[in-house]
């Protein structure tokens, strides 16, 4: 089973090496981790920055916003399609 870490231990981690300037392999030993782990946290650090590492099942603020507006584009679309069946039927009585 894999190792979890915080989101403290992510942003102190890659601080060491981004901000620091200390190289990816020397703070990964000092710190008893897996090289390509470390890589991936600084990449994914500098891609999000402070957002980076929300912990599993929560989204990032960008992820949320684009979900919110998803689920309002599903929501609107079924509220057409409600309206329509409606419309149908009344089209149907004026008759």
């Amino acid at each position: 089973m894999s190792k979890r870490y915080d989101k403290e231990f992510k942003l102190y981690a890659v601080k060491m090496v981004v901000e620091d300037g200390r190289k990816i392999a020397e703070v990964a030993r000092e710190l008893d981790l897996v090289h390509q782990t470390l890589n991936k946290w600084v990449t994914k650090y500098k891609e999000d920055k402070e957002d980076s590492f929300v912990g599993s099942g929560n989204l990032s603020p960008r992820d949320a916003a684009e979900y919110e507006k998803d689920k309002q584009i599903r929501d609107l679309k079924e509220e057409v399609a409600i309206l329509k069946k409606a419309m149908g039927i009344f089209a149907k009585n004026q008759k």
